[in-house]
């Protein structure tokens, strides 16, 4: 059995305007000491999905559909109590867009990592969990006696090891990180990213890397979700998703990004705007954007086939050319 399954998650918002479908039945899974990559442009649902999991969404959103079920349990059943007591940061963790900034100013480091840990074990005195805190700092590879500062004091990239030293405070079996490299210079970036490989192996932690930066899921996971419009467009394993992508919008990502290894070619960019999620088009959502469009594209909706053992994909034009088994 998988860590974390989601099948068929459906987020939606309540706007004055309507209700905006954020998540719109995405399935995917995450194994222990591996990676599933959530990659999409901007606004695609990628962030809606991670707050699901964690069920911190505003108080304008709700999950109407699907399960997430974590080591058996399905999240989406438990009660608020529950969820805070047993589940957020002690088992299932987050590192936010934007982490640098959810540093509390006017609390040292050290007093916001040793918080989680002193909540969820009652047992714990001040003394151990500053201990804890000074390991946690030497895994991220920061100085333990920087503990007593203040973010104002530390630099970027120490900022965003604090919060993942903090994410880590309980020891979770699954780590979310959403855009973990944002804001970030080059050579700190692929430090973060070194760390975050080193660290998924030594605890076998099931991870969810969110980016629209396919580089950085080469680099990390071992899974990808392609995400559009609030749905996912393919799924696999890393390998074959780059070698053999199938969806017109997979392929366009990866043909909008420079190859390094590669004859030197023009990038293509994909013509058009993601869909309104208020009044998101019939059929393929991808359809007013795909150079590859069939008429049953602007009718039907195309079902999650998998095409070969493993790797899934919703796309008239290649559900057409075999007959794929519905996830």
């Amino acid at each position: 059995m998988a860590l974390l399954e989601v099948r068929d998650l459906k987020t939606y918002f309540t706007t004055l305007s309507g209700q905006v479908r954020a998540v719109d039945g995405v399935t995917f899974e995450v194994e222990s000491g591996q990676a599933t990559g959530l990659a999409g442009e901007s606004g695609c649902g990628k962030t809606t999905t991670a707050l699901s999991l964690l069920r911190v969404l505003p108080f304008n959103g709700r999950i109407l559909e699907g399960e997430i079920v974590f080591k058996g349990k399905d999240l989406v059943k438990l009660d608020e109590d529950e969820m805070r007591e047993n589940i957020r940061w002690k088992e299932i963790s987050i590192v936010f867009q934007g982490a640098m900034n959810a540093l509390n100013p006017v609390y040292s480091i050290g007093d916001q990592i040793i918080e989680p840990i002193m909540l969820h074990d009652k047992s714990v005195v001040k003394s151990e969990a500053w201990a804890r805190a000074e390991k946690l700092m030497e895994l991220v590879g920061v100085d333990p006696s920087r503990l007593d500062n203040y973010a104002h004091e530390f630099s970027g990239g120490m900022k965003q090891r604090s919060m993942i030293a903090m994410a880590l405070a309980c020891n979770p079996s699954l780590f979310i990180a959403d855009e973990p490299t944002t804001a970030l210079d080059v050579i700190v970036a692929a430090q973060v990213l070194k760390l975050l490989k080193e660290l998924k192996i030594r605890l076998n932690l099931g991870m969810v890397l969110i980016t629209h930066d396919l580089s950085i899921i080469a680099e990390i996971c071992e899974k990808v979700a392609i995400m559009y419009a609030g749905k996912i467009m393919e799924y696999g394993d890393v390998v074959t998703m780059f070698k053999e992508p199938l969806h017109p919008y997979t392929q366009g990502l990866i043909h909008s990004f420079p190859n390094i290894l590669a004859p030197r070619t023009s990038l293509t960019s994909i013509p058009g705007y993601p869909p309104d999620l208020l009044n998101p088009p019939k059929g393929c959502r991808f359809h007013p954007r795909c150079k590859h469009k069939k008429e049953i594209c602007k009718r039907e909706e195309p079902f999650f086939a998998e095409f070969k053992k493993g790797h899934f994909v919703a796309c008239h034009k290649v559900t057409t050319e075999f007959k794929g088994r519905k996830w």
